[in-house]
């Protein structure tokens, strides 16, 4: 049976991912800050949860990230930035994925197919940005895709049926996105949708940057 692992399984994307691997039967191996103490921003945390994992892992996921410092908001205007928050919301969106693409390498096969799944955001879309504001979240995302683009490189020298890859989900319907007005995916679809392009992509598109409907995203 396939194992696959999923990063921020407490949350509301991250769950589903799980349960859908699941459905798919494969067996779940599950790691969040709510339930096992992850932290994905502290390189201790990830190098000692991730050591003791055996693997070999089909898939991963990296279903981590923040808007905002809890009680925060992504900020409206240039005027609203504050370093500390900036700071924090980059340690969570692209170096704690860093952290965790560096150390999930060895837990992927060498000789089959497997694929890393990081969720990032069509806000981090620097092509796309038409509206400005959003700032720490905007570049953090930006920062990730930048880290999953060449983090793919490296990997396919050494794993070459390995395939890494930025996904949008959508705007899902989890505490994440509560508040906002647009029309919002249920996160079972959402999961269902995200394997389905995961598991859709060849080696020759890791390193990109895909919706949940598997269009490409622009940088």
């Amino acid at each position: 049976m396939d194992q696959v692992l999923i990063i921020g399984a407490s949350g509301g994307i991250g769950s589903a991912l799980a349960a859908e691997a699941e459905a798919r039967g494969a067996a779940a191996q599950r790691l969040s800050r709510q339930q096992d103490g992850f932290d994905i921003t502290d390189p201790a945390s990830v190098a000692a949860h991730l050591g003791r994992l055996e693997g070999p892992f089909e898939a991963i996921w990296i279903a981590t990230g923040i808007l905002a410092p809890k009680g925060g908001a992504p900020e409206k205007a240039l005027k609203a930035l504050e370093p500390a928050v900036m700071a924090q919301v980059f340690a969570v969106n692209a170096i704690g994925p860093a952290l965790v693409i560096h150390q999930a390498a060895r837990l992927l096969p060498r000789v089959r197919p497997s694929r890393i799944g990081v969720l990032s955001a069509r806000v981090g879309s620097i092509g796309d940005n038409r509206l400005g504001g959003w700032h720490s979240y905007r570049a953090s995302k930006a920062a990730l895709n930048q880290i999953i683009r060449g983090a793919a490189i490296e990997l396919g020298r050494t794993q070459p049926q390995a395939v890494l890859a930025a996904l949008h989900p959508g705007t899902v319907e989890t505490p994440f996105t509560q508040g906002y007005p647009r029309e919002k995916l249920a996160p079972d679809k959402a999961a269902k949708a995200l394997w389905g392009v995961l598991e859709g992509l060849a080696p020759g598109q890791s390193g990109g940057f895909f919706d949940y409907a598997g269009k490409p995203v622009p940088w």
